[in-house]
């Protein structure tokens, strides 16, 4: 695995040895993405089952300002700080939380963010719930992005999005909400 484009091109990221729970997004669908989202100069970044870090890498090696990189998997956790360290990452903070305790702390702590990642266990199905929980504590920008990962169609019609757009990557399907 290795980061696509910005200031970390062609550096390689570790990736967890627990396939049992974490699947690291592959590189050309992360090129995809982020080539769907355009310049995310100055953007505020969540990646909420942030497994290796490399989304929100790739996200800060392409000048985001900065990134929360939350998981509640040790394994993780351990991955996504090598990654940062052997990368020399400042602007990233990284969370020890699950994806509510996470949520709670940033509505707290009055943190909003511009693109948020949502890439959870697929069996664990908690996308409406947590895009919901998003939505109404307000904590994403009213231009705001959140970008799904998934293995199946995910129901958005209980929300009032701007855009939706779905890629396929193989079995993989990408959803980019617009707000």
């Amino acid at each position: 695995m290795r980061v696509v484009a910005g200031k970390y091109r062609h550096r390689l990221l570790i990736y967890p040895d627990d396939a049992l729970h974490i699947r690291p997004t592959k590189d050309r669908i992360r090129e995809a993405i982020f080539s769907s989202l355009g310049p995310i100069q100055g953007l505020r970044v969540l990646d909420l089952y942030a497994g290796s870090g490399a989304m929100a890498i790739e996200a800060l090696s392409r000048e985001a300002k900065e990134a929360y990189l939350v998981d509640n998997n040790k394994i993780a956790i351990s991955t996504i700080n090598k990654n940062i360290s052997n990368l020399a990452i400042n602007n990233a903070k990284v969370l020890f939380l699950n994806d509510f305790d996470a949520l709670e702390k940033f509505k707290n702590d009055g943190i909003v963010f511009d693109l948020i990642f949502l890439d959870p266990p697929y069996k664990e199905g908690k996308y409406i719930e947590v895009i919901k929980y998003i939505i109404d504590n307000h904590l994403i920008t009213k231009e705001g992005r959140i970008i799904t990962e998934c293995d199946h169609d995910l129901d958005f019609s209980s929300f009032a999005f701007a855009r939706i757009k779905t890629h396929q990557y193989g079995e993989i399907k990408v959803n980019v909400l617009h707000l």
